[in-house]
């Protein structure tokens, strides 16, 4: 029996009928992972005996209603914590690290009846457009294992493309889920801000940071959506609006549905083949019977420099915890306890994550406050109304995820400046808080392309209406890797 092409309801089947086991389903996840993830490096940690445990009591279980997602595995990136799972951001400085809790996300999969099967590597503490960052290993991308799956949240695409699980989480700071979405060929949606709890979730820039879904299809996305979302009294920054079923909204209809399309996600450094690929995807969606005019977000040629002097200054204050004391690496060279701080970052800390350190300190530092964090403030005020007077008059925006397919590993890595431009279309949409999804729209040189639809604030229906819409009239979403090839099913 073939597993791992099944959707949510496909598997729900399956168990219901009795076809096949929440056990059997657990044991074939494993399996799969074992003899794929040598060559694609998806997984940090597996939670295999647990996960076998709490399968076989499931089985046990009363079988009257049931989540959707009951039974099903999932993974869960690295800097999400799991209670008694080692969670480590990928970072040295966390090695070892066996947080006491779990956060809301986590909890919220569990009352669901997931069963988590282990921690996805990421670019350390989810700085990087690539994966190349993580102190473990390089994640590889399934459709070309030469090429790097995105980042931060490169281990849960590339888990999914794989076909290792079919579900994952992964954390979106300026394109964390999308764009690591769209080089794998998969589904992620980044809510909008204030969605989804974010207790639990290791901060890199806490006011840009969203946890969010990564799966094969739309529909398993509003689901998994639908599981963990929702107020949470931990979370500050959760927001206190209704949840609605957001797999109702996934009607196919998108009759006199109005779209913006930026001229500025077409500008230089976009390739052809991504312009062409969203132009295609417009053209299905008109055909459709939704209609779309050019559009202009002025600011967003503003936006990467803004969100790095922000994010920047939030991950300097973010990470000041980080110094050997409470948990976490500690370094043996210390004759001060200022010595001890130093080299404990020094050494637990990546090339990315000080770089990064270093720039936000400098925006917050006394003398240039107002010259680079205020002013980035102000614009990033600036962008969000870029998108409120869209808003007015459309009900989404579409454009392309990235510039590019995937490139190869290790082809920029030490380029930070073309790094950080890989997220040049997705980093707007964090600044203003919007929700926004990327789905396969396209191939370029047998590399997956992505659409990015973007939405209005906690109109997350609206966005998966148009992804699903779109999904149903193309058949980019079946095509599988080459990684599948000859693996176990």
């Amino acid at each position: 029996m073939k597993l791992a092409d099944k959707t949510a309801n496909e598997l729900q089947e399956l168990l219901h009928s009795k076809e096949l086991s929440i056990a059997d389903l657990t044991e074939a996840t494993f399996k799969r992972i074992k003899e794929l993830d040598p060559k694609v490096d998806a997984f940090l940690a597996l939670n295999e005996e647990q996960a076998t445990k709490q399968a076989a009591e499931m089985d046990q279980a009363d079988t009257g209603e049931r989540s959707p997602l009951f039974g099903l595995p999932i993974g869960v990136k690295d800097n999400i914590v799991t209670e008694g799972l080692e969670t480590t951001a990928s970072s040295l400085i966390l090695k070892g690290f066996n947080p006491i809790y779990n956060a809301t996300v986590v909890d919220k999969l569990r009352a669901a009846g997931m069963v988590i099967v282990g921690k996805l590597n990421m670019d350390e503490f989810a700085m990087g457009s690539s994966n190349e960052n993580s102190y473990y290993k390089n994640t590889k991308n399934p459709w070309n294992l030469e090429t790097v799956p995105g980042g931060s949240s490169g281990g849960s695409a590339a888990a999914v493309a794989a076909g290792e699980v079919p579900f994952t989480l992964g954390s979106d700071t300026g394109g964390s889920i999308r764009q690591p979405a769209a080089f794998c060929g998969v589904v992620g949606m980044k809510p909008t801000y204030g969605r989804v709890s974010r207790f639990g979730l290791i901060a890199y820039a806490s006011s840009f940071d969203q946890i969010g879904p990564i799966t094969r299809t739309v529909k398993d996305n509003a689901l998994l959506l639908n599981a963990i979302s929702g107020h949470d009294e931990k979370d500050s920054t959760s927001a206190n609006v209704e949840v609605p079923d957001f797999t109702a909204a996934l009607t196919g209809d998108i009759q006199g549905l109005r779209i913006g399309v930026p001229k500025e996600y077409f500008a230089e450094g976009v390739s052809e083949a991504s312009k062409q690929a969203v132009k295609d995807a417009l053209k299905v969606l008109e055909e459709q019977g939704a209609t779309w005019e050019e559009i202009s977000l002025p600011h967003s040629k503003y936006a990467l420099s803004t969100y790095y002097i922000l994010a920047s200054s939030e991950a300097s204050s973010n990470l000041s915890r980080f110094d050997g004391i409470r948990y976490g690496y500690r370094t043996e060279k210390a004759g001060s306890l200022l010595e001890f701080y130093m080299n404990t970052r020094s050494e637990g800390f990546g090339d990315e994550v000080k770089r990064r350190i270093m720039l936000g300190t400098y925006a917050l530092s006394s003398g240039y406050y107002d010259a680079y964090y205020k002013k980035a403030q102000k614009v990033r005020t600036l962008i969000k109304q870029d998108f409120d007077k869209a808003f007015e008059n459309f009900d989404v925006i579409v454009g392309p995820t990235t510039p590019t397919p995937a490139f190869k590993i290790g082809e920029i890595i030490d380029d930070p400046l073309t790094m950080y431009a890989n997220d040049i279309l997705t980093i707007p949409v964090n600044l203003a808080g919007v929700p926004a999804i990327s789905v396969p729209c396209g191939f370029d040189n047998g590399l997956p392309l992505g659409l990015q639809i973007i939405g209005n604030y906690f109109d997350e229906e609206t966005v998966y209406r148009v992804a699903d819409a779109y999904e149903q009239a193309t058949g980019f979403h079946k095509e599988t890797p080459q990684t599948w090839e000859g693996a176990a099913q």
